[in-house]
């Protein structure tokens, strides 16, 4: 969520598996009947029917996109798309590099399938979330209008800003740094791509478990860091040190779970698989729906799947690591002694493979 670039075509690495995709619920309400094609193109042509980087580029471009918004001044209209409409504007931002590969998909499966820029990005979401192991059920509200103006630079937090700075724009947008912390539970399957150039860290995971919505990365996120992963030019601007091979840490997530203002909800999603995914649903509901009349679209959440549980209830200390590598910054619950902890020696966590969209140069484009 804070920015990253990507690039098109994948490195050996990780890949998600291909479960069978489970039945999708049908529409009742007749208003959301056109919408459940819309679902199955998008779990058949763009996600490929897996949890894997195309999902976590749709979570990534919901935030940049619907954060170019203000309470108080012109920045932008928030989940409109825009990011899509004027692409030539906002890609060209620092903190848009590598949205364009996504957008890259999104804009000619949009014009084919008939749908605003804005209903892309956030039903989409939806839709590449419910096939994610732990991930929670999310709203899906359809019938945003076109954007009609570009969100100014700046509206998207970097990792190498201080957190004065990215807790005032967040508020500018209507979110406590408490909701912030629920936002960054999509880092939970996150690779890095950018902040570090180097071809062979592209797709270094942000945890050790990339592709399941879990509680990992806010509990790897506390451990003590030892070294920069091996490959890479590190340090680079906004990077920080890993406390595991091949993980990659941003400085902004380090400091998120040492500072008081977000400590201890940093450390009550490391320990609570079903609050932070309760959690990260209400505060996307909110960024859904920034810059939008409710009372003109439609609800259609009902064609969301149920996504597949968690495959571990609660986080754990990976090989290599335990206890005593916890930095406590939460002053008013002690990190628990109780979490399992896998034995054996830390080994390379691969980088994750970025996805190809093998359909979408058949995307017929709209006049």
């Amino acid at each position: 969520m804070i920015a990253a670039p990507l690039v098109a075509l994948a490195l050996a690495g990780i890949a998600a598996a291909a479960p069978a995709v489970p039945t999708q619920p049908s529409a009742t309400n007749p208003q959301c009947t056109f919408w459940q094609g819309v679902r199955d193109r998008f779990i058949n042509e763009i996600f490929l029917g897996v949890c894997a980087q195309d999902v976590h580029s749709m979570v990534r471009i919901s935030f940049h996109d619907a954060i170019g918004f203000s309470l108080h001044s012109e920045k932008g209209g928030g989940a409109d798309g825009s990011m899509i409409k004027f692409q030539d504007i906002e890609l060209k931002f620092p903190a848009n590099e590598g949205v364009d590969f996504i957008v890259s998909f999104l804009q000619p499966f949009a014009d084919d399938v008939g749908i605003s820029y804005g209903d892309a990005i956030m039903f989409g979401t939806a839709v590449g979330l419910s096939l994610c192991p732990g991930a929670p059920r999310l709203p899906a509200f359809v019938g945003r209008p076109d954007a009609t103006r570009a969100a100014p630079d700046k509206t998207v937090p970097e990792p190498q800003d201080d957190l004065t700075t990215i807790f005032a724009r967040m508020a500018d947008a209507g979110f406590t740094p408490t909701e912030l912390v629920h936002l960054l539970a999509s880092h939970s399957m996150a690779s890095q791509a950018g902040v570090d150039p180097s071809p062979d860290l592209l797709g270094a995971p942000f945890d050790s478990t990339p592709f399941d919505f879990d509680s990992q990365v806010f509990l790897e996120v506390m451990l003590r860091a030892n070294s920069f992963p091996a490959g890479g030019s590190g340090p680079n601007i906004g990077e920080d040190q890993s406390p595991l091979p091949g993980e990659f840490r941003l400085l902004s997530d380090r400091l998120f779970a040492r500072d008081s203002r977000t400590s201890c909800a940093w450390q009550e999603n490391a320990l609570n698989q079903t609050a932070m995914a309760t959690n990260f649903a209400a505060a996307f509901k909110k960024l859904s729906l920034l810059g939008q009349d409710v009372s003109k679209l439609t609800d259609c959440s009902e064609l969301i799947g149920t996504p597949p549980p968690a495959k571990n209830a609660q986080a754990f200390f990976p090989a290599g690591t335990n206890h005593d590598l916890i930095e406590q910054a939460c002053a008013t619950q002690l990190f628990p002694t109780t979490l399992s902890t896998v034995a054996g020696r830390a080994t390379p966590i691969p980088v994750v493979q970025l996805q190809d969209c093998p359909t979408c140069p058949t995307f017929k484009r709209r006049a």
